[in-house]
């Protein structure tokens, strides 16, 4: 693709001069067709509006026309920028596409085809204006067309070959971008659309979309990559309506991110479709758990203390703060803990460090001849993150400090061996509680902690 095309405007299209009558002279647009262009091409605005007004469906029939018959670059490109300029004015124009008199028009498939064909140019606006003339259909018209209602004898390309399509090329787009600054904006608008529809949410998990999406939720500084984070989240609120996009978000990156990008925005509707989907998130599998160990009950109460002036989103801002607390309940403060261990991935979340929860749940840890012990004790072999090896070393140190057969206990089960060997590791954190774990296995729990002070 030339630089110069990709960069190429809406504005310098237009302002090309088109030898319709040749075309009409070949046959390629009829005398009917080169009438419409001529009252319509280079008119102002308000008079190009009021003949969409009058006879909107047949404006469209001779421009779906056009990108059938004729493939010379400069006019399919003239084209789309007439149709993009006037679906753009008035999107509610996508309804002209749908009008019973183009019944027999297989309106969707040039687009679909140029989306594959043509320069960036060309892609771009094909994908704009398709994304916006499926998502204006009719429903009632969309069922009798299922029910054979058309009276066409053609093969009319279908919503769902429709779809199936444009989220191949939106997913192709964001993997292997065709214009270096372009198409990952324009996929993510798209998408932001066309999520709404529950065809394009399952086709996009199938494509293995969600995971494309995850690296784009960061924190944004200026104007467009704001507006390219808020399509980003409203992509995912919209998945966070769908299952099987929801196991994938569980697995992935998503909650941390999204809790980073709510924790620095000012932007009004960032914060409010990040809250939105938390709210929808919260009460999925093990999510409510994992917020509550991330922070999130504080940055909610930091972001109700601030003057929003959406209504909708103090509202979500006190469900979410309500929610957090029912998961605090539920969730006893060890059954979070276990679920830590047996995660097998240990951070510092407050309870490691909590003397209280020491105290409290000690005897929790003999239950099922020590699972969480044991666990524990494998992860210094298993593991490969220094996080985790040096939470695991304190633990154990706790276990030893405040369970009063500690020490016997965790001889017994071989633990000495395993966190002498870290001792010689090379992140600092492991080494030192290590040593920690060690003082105490030697030594007993009151001179350790003697000896940390």
């Amino acid at each position: 693709m030339p630089a110069e095309q990709g960069e190429l405007s809406s504005n310098e299209v237009l302002r090309r001069d088109i030898p319709w009558e040749t075309y009409m002279t070949t046959k390629l647009i009829t005398g009917t067709g080169l009438q419409l262009l001529r009252r319509y091409d280079k008119k102002p605005e308000a008079y190009k509006a009021q003949l969409l007004d009058d006879d909107g469906p047949s404006y469209v029939r001779v421009f779906v026309s056009i990108l059938r018959d004729i493939f010379k670059e400069e006019t399919v490109e003239y084209v789309l920028a007439l149709i993009d300029e006037m679906l753009s004015a008035s999107p509610k124009r996508a309804r002209l596409f749908h009008d019973k008199s183009l019944s027999d028009e297989d309106i969707y498939e040039p687009f679909l085809r140029l989306l594959w064909k043509g320069n960036w140019f060309i892609q771009e606006k094909s994908c704009k204006i398709l994304s916006v003339i499926v998502s204006g259909r009719p429903k009632a018209h969309e069922t009798a067309i299922a029910n054979g209602a058309s009276h066409s004898k053609k093969e009319i390309t279908t919503t769902d070959e429709v779809f199936k399509g444009l989220v191949e090329w939106l997913s192709t787009q964001l993997k292997k971008p065709s214009h270096p600054s372009r198409s990952i904006p324009t996929a993510i608008n798209s998408l932001a659309t066309l999520l709404r529809e529950s065809t394009v949410r399952s086709l996009f998990v199938q494509e293995d979309g969600v995971k494309l999406l995850i690296p784009l939720i960061c924190p944004a500084s200026n104007q467009q990559s704001i507006q390219l984070l808020y399509e980003t989240c409203l992509c995912v609120w919209l998945l966070s309506y769908y299952e099987p996009a929801i196991e994938y978000l569980a697995t992935s990156r998503s909650l941390p991110r999204l809790i980073e990008v709510v924790k620095g925005s000012t932007k009004e509707k960032v914060v409010r479709v990040v809250v939105l989907t938390l709210r929808n998130l919260l009460n999925k599998g093990t999510f409510g758990a994992h917020m509550v160990d991330l922070g999130l009950p504080l940055v909610v109460q930091n972001l109700k203390a601030q003057a929003w002036s959406d209504e909708d989103l103090m509202e979500a801002l006190n469900q979410l703060e309500q929610g957090l607390k029912d998961n605090i309940k539920k969730l006893s403060s060890f059954e979070k803990y276990k679920q830590e261990v047996l995660l097998g991935h240990l951070d510092w979340s407050p309870m490691h460090k909590d003397p209280i929860f020491w105290r409290e749940n000690i005897t929790s840890f003999e239950e099922h001849d020590f699972q969480v012990l044991r666990v524990l004790i494998t992860i210094l072999d298993t593991s490969s993150d220094p996080r985790t090896l040096a939470v695991a070393c304190y633990d154990l140190s706790q276990f030893v400090q405040n369970h009063p057969a500690g020490r016997i206990i965790v001889n017994d089960l071989k633990a000495k061996e395993r966190v002498m060997k870290l001792m010689d590791h090379e992140n600092g954190e492991v080494t030192k509680y290590a040593l920690l774990c060690i003082q105490r296995l030697f030594l007993g729990a009151k001179y350790a902690s003697f000896l940390q002070a």
